[in-house]
């Protein structure tokens, strides 16, 4: 007896037709979210060490196209392409990397050239810096709308803010007299001290020392005069600065120093320019580290 072979109906072939279309339809939209998603995040430029830091800490390094040359921390971000000094930017040198947002300081500029790159269509957040803790929480916010990464941005401000909260309040309870401390910025020939309305101002005042310069803002060329006057306690600066001078010995060899207490006692304290001055996320830890050398200092 033969074997018999029955052709399958037109229903059959139809119903089988339907169920692998529907079957690719499924995968398709599973996986599409997913495509779409990683398609759509915004390509970043950063004109800032520490907002580039924001842009690591909340682990949106991947969508970075290009930072300045002020974003020296995580070492990561020093591979990244270079878009020059923040204050010396290039419109070309901008747009040549094809970012959907630039987020950067209005430190940042020139302005016109800013114009020039939101004129093109691409957003730009600029944030306002103050040398508060409430720059640091713009630099996480704005970093958060520009990379879609909102939610993260809430979760890691939460975080800093509480290791603020807890600095501030080990710095509150501190007893004793605040140290007079001056900060010296010589990272060339010419070294400068700051006075008000700097970060290095806000920085010794958050670590519990007393800025030994007042009466003027931003920044002075350091005379014997002025050291004569200020009469600090301790001298803080960059390691930037104390590289430049060539060393430690050398930099108190300056004929200036010599007139301040701070020589007699050889107490001088330094940090990194970025994790001193940045005001970025890493400000807590550089705050408490800064509070702790002061006590030292005085002790």
């Amino acid at each position: 007896m033969s074997e018999l072979h029955l052709d399958p109906t037109p229903c059959a072939v139809h119903r089988r037709k339907a169920l692998r279309l529907l079957s690719a339809a499924s995968f398709g939209a599973a996986a599409l979210p997913l495509f779409a998603q990683s398609a759509k995040l915004p390509r970043l430029v950063t004109v800032s060490g520490a907002i580039t830091e924001v842009v690591y800490a909340l682990g949106a390094e991947g969508q970075l196209v290009g930072t300045d040359t002020t974003s020296l921390y995580p070492a990561a971000a020093r591979g990244t392409p270079k878009v020059g000094y923040m204050r010396q930017l290039s419109a070309e040198g901008l747009l040549s990397l094809k970012p959907d947002a630039i987020i950067a300081t209005n430190e940042s500029g020139p302005a016109v050239v800013l114009d020039q790159v939101r004129s093109a269509g691409v957003k730009i957040e600029v944030i306002e810096a103050d040398h508060t803790w409430g720059e640091v929480q713009r630099k996480v916010q704005a970093v958060g709308r520009a990379a879609a990464r909102e939610a993260q941005a809430r979760e890691l401000q939460a975080r800093l803010d509480a290791e603020w909260a807890q600095v501030q309040q080990r710095i509150g309870a501190a007893k004793g007299r605040k140290p007079k401390v001056l900060f010296v910025l010589s990272h060339s020939a010419s070294p400068q001290v700051s006075g008000e309305k700097t970060a290095a101002h806000s920085v010794i005042g958050f670590a519990g020392g007393v800025n030994a310069m007042s009466g003027f803002q931003g920044y002075r060329p350091m005379t014997a005069e002025a050291m004569a006057s200020a009469a600090p306690d301790v001298i803080l600066t960059s390691t930037q600065s104390i590289e430049a001078h060539g060393g430690v010995d050398r930099f108190w060899q300056r004929p200036e120093l010599a007139l301040t207490p701070a020589y007699r006692k050889r107490a001088l304290i330094t940090q990194d320019a970025l994790l001193l001055l940045g005001f970025g996320p890493r400000l807590p830890a550089a705050i408490g580290e800064l509070h702790e050398k002061f006590q030292a200092a005085q002790a």
